[in-house]
């Protein structure tokens, strides 16, 4: 009778064998501690050097070069339209600031006038506290006060701020107040350029965007021609364009002409242009706007 075959035993390596060997003495290991999780590991600390009085005095020079970027900003293109340093290349101001650094008007205006109020601050503010505004949104609200009262809104926006840099929401909130409480005076002039803001005021509907010249002041208001009429509109529906003197006069030219053509009996698509000229945001007539204004006042003049 034949014997069944036997059955070969599978050979264990050496490796298998180390390795079954170093688990159970992990395991024994771990076994044999209270609470592994409570294990510590040794890490080498790494020692960062402090700043030496050189590197100190170079940060915080470096630190006030960003922070007063916006003011030598404003500075540089006030001597630049002042001096008229752009007159060989661009007819206008607005021109040149647009093609060389791409500012619209409004942006050029803002930091100029945030470079004066930054001065004004300084002459108050102790420059070794290192307070002073780092940006122009900061700086903005303060625009229409005069110097003193910008000191003042300043000092105090700081001191809400727990002695920090304040934001631009704490500034205008300080602005407010200063002003209900002084009631400070109406700094629109006669000749003024100013653009009209409607919203939230329905008696200017329609009037949003237009720009018009200051012909009264009052104490709260002023009264401003536009390309169509006349309308008292309150500060807070204003904004000034900031225009040079010889900017406000031609203005006031184009609004002279504008309203001699227009009436209401007009066609609507003249109606519609001269709007579209009531609305320029800008000193001065294109060549094609020119050549249209001119062939309706010969038209309708």
């Amino acid at each position: 009778m034949n014997k069944p075959p036997r059955r070969r035993k599978k050979a264990t390596s050496g490796a298998s064998a180390d390795s079954a060997s170093a688990a159970n003495s992990v395991n024994e290991d771990i076994s044999q501690q209270e609470d592994p999780g409570s294990a510590t590991i040794d890490v080498t600390a790494v020692e960062v050097p402090e700043l030496t009085e050189e590197e100190q005095r170079d940060r915080l020079h470096l630190e006030r070069k960003v922070e007063r970027a916006f003011f030598e900003a404003g500075k540089a293109l006030t001597e630049l339209r002042d001096r008229r340093l752009y007159r060989s290349t661009h007819k206008t101001f607005e021109e040149y600031c647009r093609e060389r650094f791409g500012h619209s008007r409004r942006q050029s205006y803002l930091l100029m006038d945030a470079a004066v109020v930054f001065d004004n601050l300084m002459e108050k503010c102790d420059p070794m506290d290192h307070i002073l505004p780092t940006n122009e949104r900061q700086v903005r609200p303060m625009t229409k006060l005069e110097p003193q009262q910008q000191q003042e809104v300043w000092v105090k926006a700081v001191e809400q701020s727990g002695g920090k840099v304040p934001p631009a929401r704490i500034v205008k909130n300080v602005v407010q107040q200063i002003m209900e409480r002084t009631q400070a005076p109406n700094t629109y002039q006669l000749g003024e350029v100013c653009q009209i803001l409607a919203k939230d005021n329905p008696e200017l509907r329609g009037k949003g965007g237009c720009w018009g010249i200051v012909n009264h002041v009052g104490e709260f208001s002023c009264a401003v021609r536009t390309w169509d009429g006349e309308y008292t509109v309150g500060l807070q529906h204003m904004k000034s364009f900031n225009y040079l003197p010889q900017e406000c006069g031609q203005m006031q030219q184009i609004s002279d002409r504008i309203s001699r053509v227009y009436s209401d009996s007009l066609e609507e698509t003249v109606k519609s242009l001269l709007q579209s000229l009531g609305k320029l945001n800008r000193p001065y007539l294109t060549a094609v706007e020119e050549k249209l204004l001119s062939v309706l006042e010969s038209e309708y003049g």
